[in-house]
């Protein structure tokens, strides 16, 4: 790990500063399939942030004096999307209402009052909440978890007793991609999925997952390149949009003025498209991209 981050990034990320004294990214239109952004040369929304020391590798991008680095990102997009989409009623109240959506999901799952829950019990459940918008298996759960496979699948089952239309939403979706070859993003965006009846199980069972979760990833891309139109003419004069990493924009603002650009920031990103949830966004900021994370 210490070899990749030292080849990857402490080498050559000070090669690529420009003369005035940035590093300046390429970003891809059409280069994702899910139709998110992607960044090359270098790409900027591979910097490390799962590990403590990975991190420290933000402490190197740093806001010209008098700014600060403003962050802003979706919370849990995909899964409010999922609601939107399957309109499942008891995934839709639970964002309404605000609450942990991993915690009521684990309520639900093991009949069990929120505020007894375990720490691993909540754990499961947001494994699981993940883990449906990718095709998880029982299989593949039960080596996460390290529990046995018909506790996966119990588990699993009892995740779509207590939200069906989640179910009819995958079999709904898998029917439309068999059927065309392709699915759709909320926005009519097209991702057409040719492997959906390869005769190889795995590859096949590969579509099948890419199919199911393109509308879901997709939409959120769709959110998030019209909330970045909407922030360029919302934006005052002195904050700068910078870069996009999935779900999270970047903006340099003066730092006298991050609170009030944030409030801004939020309002726009929030209230970009209606959902049958509320779209809820993170903001942090410091001198260092390290310090706009929580």
């Amino acid at each position: 790990m210490l070899r990749k981050l030292k080849s990857t990034y402490i080498d050559a990320l000070p090669q690529l500063v420009a003369p005035d004294g940035r590093v300046h990214t390429s970003f891809n239109q059409a280069v994702a399939a899910t139709g998110r952004l992607s960044s090359s040369d270098p790409n900027l929304q591979n910097i490390p942030i799962r590990t403590e020391l990975g991190r420290e590798i933000r402490k190197a991008f740093v806001a010209d004096e008098g700014n600060v680095l403003l962050a802003a990102d979706y919370s849990q997009v995909e899964l409010r999307i999922l609601a939107h989409i399957s309109q499942d009623q008891s995934l839709i109240e639970t964002f309404q209402r605000g609450a942990d959506i991993h915690r009521a999901t684990a309520s639900k799952m093991f009949n069990i009052p929120e505020d007894e829950l375990t720490h691993d019990q909540r754990r499961a459940a947001k494994t699981i909440n993940f883990g449906v918008l990718y095709g998880m298996s029982a299989f593949r759960l039960s080596n996460e978890l390290n529990i046995s496979g018909s506790q996966a699948k119990d588990w699993i089952e009892a995740y779509f007793a207590r939200y069906p239309k989640i179910q009819e939403y995958l079999d709904r979706t898998l029917d439309e991609a068999r059927k065309s070859g392709k699915v759709t993003t909320l926005f009519g965006r097209v991702r057409y999925i040719p492997e959906i009846h390869n005769k190889s199980f795995t590859v096949r069972g590969n579509a099948e997952r890419m199919a199911t979760n393109a509308p879901i990833q997709g939409t959120a891309a769709d959110i998030l390149k019209l909330a970045m139109i909407a922030l360029e003419t919302n934006l005052p004069p002195d904050a700068k949009m910078l870069l996009t990493v999935h779900d999270e924009i970047v903006i340099e603002v003066p730092e006298g003025r991050a609170e009030d650009v944030a409030g801004i920031v939020k309002e726009t990103m929030e209230n970009i498209y209606p959902l049958a949830v509320p779209l809820a966004v993170d903001t942090h900021w410091g001198r260092r991209w390290y310090d706009a994370k929580d």
